[in-house]
């Protein structure tokens, strides 16, 4: 190429190059141009859009709360929405349940705990098609304010807890929103076992309603369940105080195991290690030897068993009573009893909205007891099942099958769910049992069935310094171990007995309920930890 030619060619490579850039910069004006349009045509939409609803200030997203002002707004508890209530115009905050738009309208069912009521937008004098739009695109779960009448209905509105009204919505607000995707469903997790299988629909399977914790605790039957959880506790404490109780707190950081076992956690404690107590057992009978005569305490307890059964937790709430008697055990036992009395009482008359939430899930029998509660001698228990086919000594403890089979005995023969089985075979106590006068082979011990499980297992309590050391050495107890228990009794003791109820069975058991998970708040077993 000479050189005329490779100057050419570097002359002509610039102009090739603008043709590219002028055209690519025509392209892209274009683009711009469009772009702009579009914004502008928007921008126009939405200011007739705004021009257009005038109901735009009628609902919307608030600005996180912050506590930036006192508001002096009464808000209407979902549950308070009855036909007394008819014409007023209220506020309430509540949960999205559920949204369905229709045309020009849309219902919401709010919910708050176990209530739900009906709730109407339609486009009309107050709202706008824009707030019906918003309204239906609310994601379930969100938490609103609403502004609304309370309206009587016609007809009962069946789906809901509060079927006499509805509320007809003028005013809506975003307190916090959910995500769209709920981990699970609440309307599935509701579902009587057995219908959605019918239906073809989901039911929630118990290990993802344990993981997604605080979704599940919002169903109907899960705050009706630790409501009434709830009142068990507080009916055990008022009973119990009217009785002269009084309330201690045991240490759970204890420096042997409680009832010399192995089933406990061990933990570092600085340079040593201690364990996590499986029961306030010495520490109540310490009130006692201190004169308190009568305590009682409600907190957890802890056992390390490798048990993954229906029943058994590795941590869970224990109410505890140890009494001073005066002559007879039974004294104990009859304060016990009529303690519990008083707690299915209590349950029946002012939690049955409830009792009646829980059985829509999962329907059982009434629970049933008698006053005085019935008590058989562990004898009579065998009887019972001796005659019914069951083939075991007189002195081996009563099987988990057996217990159960037992207590339907025990309800076909005297018709209560809650019975005492008394003076159980030594051999199968702790060694700070007492034994029984009148036979050495049985003890002054019993236990308390509800629906044929066991809810309580109590005893007197040896409380003589030299026959407890004898009962520890022949169950071969490090008595080193012990020391500071048998010390407690030197100093005189009065003769006493208590026991310990585990609140979550109570509360599985008098609702008929068939597993422990479902009455502890966040269950603690073999297998879970979390959340």
């Amino acid at each position: 190429m000479t050189k005329e030619n490779v100057q050419g060619a570097s002359e002509e490579e610039p102009q090739g190059q603008s043709k590219k850039g002028l055209k690519k910069q025509q392209k892209e004006a274009e683009k711009a141009a469009k772009k702009a349009e579009k914004q502008a045509k928007l921008a126009a939409d939405q200011q007739e859009a705004d021009e257009d609803d005038f109901a735009k200030d009628r609902y919307g997203v608030c600005p996180m709360v912050q506590s930036r002002q006192k508001l002096d707004r009464a808000l209407v508890r979902v549950q308070d929405l009855t036909p007394e209530k008819a014409e007023q115009q209220i506020w309430v905050r509540a949960r999205i349940h559920t949204s369905r738009a229709k045309g020009k309208q849309c219902f919401l069912v709010l919910r708050h705990q176990q209530f739900t009521v009906q709730a109407l937008i339609a486009v009309g004098d107050h709202a706008s098609k824009q707030m019906v739009k918003f309204a239906a695109n609310l994601t379930k779960e969100s938490i609103i304010d609403v502004e609304a009448v309370v309206k009587k209905v016609d007809q009962k509105i069946e789906s809901c807890s509060q079927q006499d009204v509805e509320l007809h919505v003028e005013r809506i607000f975003v307190i916090s929103q959910s995500e769209p995707r709920l981990p699970l469903q609440l309307e599935d997790a509701v579902r009587p076992e057995g219908d959605g299988d019918e239906e073809g629909r989901a039911t929630v399977n118990q290990d993802t309603r344990l993981d997604n914790r605080v979704i599940d605790l919002r169903t109907t039957t899960s705050q009706a369940i630790f409501r009434l959880q709830s009142g068990v506790c507080q009916l055990f404490r008022d009973t119990l105080i009217n009785k002269g109780f009084v309330e201690i707190q045991t240490p759970k950081i204890i420096s042997a195991a409680s009832e010399g076992g192995a089933n406990v956690f061990t933990v570092s404690y600085f340079k040593t290690s201690a364990y996590l107590a499986q029961s306030p057992q010495l520490y109540k009978q310490m009130c006692i030897c201190a004169d308190f005569d009568k305590v009682f305490c409600v907190g957890p307890v802890f056992r390390a068993e490798d048990s993954n059964t229906h029943r058994h937790l590795t941590e869970f709430v224990g109410l505890d009573i140890e009494m001073a008697f005066n002559y007879h055990y039974h004294e104990v036992v009859d304060s016990i009893t009529d303690t519990m009395v008083q707690i299915f009482k209590g349950l029946h008359d002012r939690f049955q909205t409830e009792i009646q939430t829980v059985n829509k899930q999962y329907p059982s029998e009434p629970f049933k007891f008698l006053e005085p509660t019935l008590r058989l001698e562990y004898k009579e228990g065998v009887a019972m099942l001796k005659a019914a086919g069951v083939e075991m000594g007189d002195e081996d403890d009563l099987s988990t099958p057996n217990e159960k089979l037992l207590g339907r005995l025990v309800k076909e023969k005297y018709d209560t769910d809650f019975y005492v089985l008394d003076k159980y075979p030594l051999a199968v106590r702790p060694f700070y049992t007492m034994p029984d006068p009148n036979n050495p082979k049985y003890s002054n011990s019993y236990d308390m069935f509800m629906r044929g499980e066991e809810i309580l297992s109590g005893a007197q309590r040896v409380h003589d310094a030299q026959l407890l050391t004898e009962r520890a050495m022949h169950h071969g107890i490090d008595l080193e171990k012990i020391k500071a228990y048998i010390d407690s009794f030197r100093y005189g003791a009065p003769p006493h007995a208590g026991g310990g109820i585990g609140l979550e069975r109570v509360t599985m058991l008098y609702l008929g309920l068939h597993n422990i998970r479902q009455t502890s708040m966040f269950p603690r077993d073999p297998k879970r930890l979390t959340p």
